[in-house]
């Protein structure tokens, strides 16, 4: 079997400067030179997946093919790699912590008492390991969450430290990511917390082997010298990682600093042949000379923080991209609106879409905005929640069921239109519990799904508890709203649409999940497509 060749990157300073971009953008160069890549992230919460963890907290639960529940990073990863990820590319300390404790409660461990050292650090670097052990990748990337000093991020540290002894010279390297701030009253930029924090990292027995270092401005040759002095790293593998316009030019930013060049000559690797991009520019022309632009609303109980529906927006800049358009993205929340503000908060948008989420907060906003794209021929596009609030409003303005609701929100109603599905009525934790991953769709050829997607079958990614409630199905048909797409196995309603109406389209799944920069998703191409000509 081929020798795996492994890249750890670490971050300093402050959290939030990137890592994920730069392992993202890194694994592009490397796959465009021929190598098989993968990235996988290692968080340092106890919880055990972030499933339970509010968006507010952590932004978006990005969900895999296979049904994990995982940290945003893993949707950089697949929309610049455009390969999927799984349950092995996210590990977080709860997790490790609980299996280590399960082998212990198997006495696995013979009596042993079970420490940090090495059964922590073992379990880590056995995970580690995994996807490298599968002989399906030539490297293998590693995130590693939080920055190094902290207390919670100690045995990923020690793991990475032991690994590079064990694997060699040339087999595994560290890449450090640290801020380079610019303070404006001395009018330069300072080293000083880049070499506090590599010498943090030195304590802990790891040498950074490259530099890259977040900045506002332009590194001279002088600060990349001393960077390189004193922080005991090779001129050259002191990289500049300058503030973007969009996170889609750091991949080129990367290769105009030769990132791929040095990491390969570290790892004793050939370079193959020259990067092919022309896909991924070809993208990135289309992103920034738009010929159109659409207002779109985002309408949804987390705004605040753009983390939250990280991939939503994403996905639509994708979509934007396909049809030459400059999508601005007007956030609202969901619970400022009401029906005596929605027209004036709602007149000057060209396209609407309403945003999953959890919980009762705003669902009345999220359905007064429903109906007005439904009654003012405004293209909508709901996602999980959003598709179950346009059932809502459809039973209760349209089909007049009288204050229809879902379950999770008034569990007493008269008209049951959402409901919990039947085989999470016996389920009591919370965590990893929802139905997830991909599940099948069946499409109706005569319909406007099929038109997006051109086909019968699909196959998109889950997220909920409740479903819409077939016993209404006969009714919202004949009415006009039709379930176009449905699950082969279950009968669920994965996709509705009104026929009489421009473009309206809810869907229980997350479309969102499998946008990435080769394959924008058909549905926010679609919805695009209709801002602009409702434009017009």
């Amino acid at each position: 079997m081929k020798q795996t060749k492994y890249i750890f990157v670490t971050g300093g300073v402050t959290s939030s400067l990137g890592k994920g971009i730069i392992a993202a953008s890194l694994a592009k160069l490397l796959q465009a030179r021929g190598y098989s890549t993968t990235i996988q992230k290692f968080d340092p919460y106890i919880n055990v997946d972030p499933g339970t963890l509010n968006p507010y907290e952590h932004g978006e639960c990005f969900v895999t093919n296979d049904g994990a529940e995982t940290d945003l990073d893993l949707g950089h990863y697949e929309r610049f790699l455009n390969v999927p990820t799984s349950q092995a590319n996210n590990v977080t300390t709860g997790r490790v912590y609980l299996s280590v404790i399960e082998k212990e409660r198997r006495g696995e461990f013979l009596g042993k008492t079970v420490q940090v050292v090495p059964h922590i650090t073992n379990e880590i670097k056995e995970r580690m390991q995994l996807l490298g052990k599968t002989g399906d990748y030539d490297i293998v990337i590693t995130e590693i969450g939080g920055t190094v000093g902290d207390i919670e991020s100690l045995p990923y540290i020690e793991s990475v430290r032991q690994l590079l002894w064990e694997l060699g010279e040339n087999n595994a390297i560290v890449i450090h990511l640290t801020l380079v701030p610019y303070l404006a009253a001395a009018g330069e930029l300072k080293t000083k917390p880049t070499q506090h924090s590599v010498k943090t990292l030195m304590e802990s027995g790891i040498k950074a082997d490259i530099l890259v270092c977040r900045t506002e401005h332009e590194l001279s040759s002088d600060i990349r010298q001393k960077l390189a002095a004193f922080c005991n790293v090779k001129p050259d593998a002191v990289i500049q990682s300058i503030d973007a316009s969009t996170i889609y030019e750091v991949p080129n930013l990367m290769l105009e600093e030769g990132l791929d060049k040095v990491t390969l000559r570290k790892l004793d690797l050939p370079e193959k042949m020259s990067p092919d991009l022309k896909k991924w520019n070809d993208f990135l022309h289309k992103l920034k000379n738009p010929i159109h632009a659409v207002n779109v609303g985002l309408v949804g109980k987390y705004v605040e923080l753009q983390d939250s529906y990280k991939s939503i927006l994403e996905a639509l800049i994708h979509g934007g991209a396909e049809n030459a358009t400059k999508v601005n993205i007007i956030s609202i929340q969901s619970d400022s609106i009401n029906s005596k503000n929605v027209a004036s908060t709602l007149q000057n948008l060209d396209a609407i879409l309403v945003a999953p989420g959890f919980g009762s907060r705003g669902i009345e906003g999220k359905i007064e905005t429903v109906k007005y794209a439904r009654e003012n021929k405004v293209p909508f596009f709901g996602i999980c929640l959003g598709m179950q609030m346009a059932a809502i409003e459809f039973a209760r303005n349209v089909l007049k069921m009288e204050n229809a609701n879902t379950t999770e929100v008034n569990d007493s109603t008269k008209f049951p239109v959402i409901t919990f599905m039947e085989d999470q009525r016996t389920i009591t934790d919370k965590g990893g519990t929802m139905r997830l991953g991909g599940w099948d769709c069946e499409i109706s050829s005569n319909s406007k799904a099929f038109d997006v997607y051109q086909s019968n079958l699909i196959n998109e990614r889950h997220r909920h508890r409740y479903e819409f409630n077939n016993i209404y199905l006969n009714d919202f048909e004949k009415a006009g709203m039709i379930a176009s797409g449905k699950n082969p196995e279950t009968g669920l309603v994965e996709i509705f649409e009104l026929k009489e109406h421009p473009f309206f389209v809810g869907v229980q799944f997350h479309p969102e999940y499998k946008s990435t920069v080769a394959t924008p998703h058909p549905l926010f191409v679609s919805f695009i497509k209709a801002a602009v000509e409702n434009k017009k």
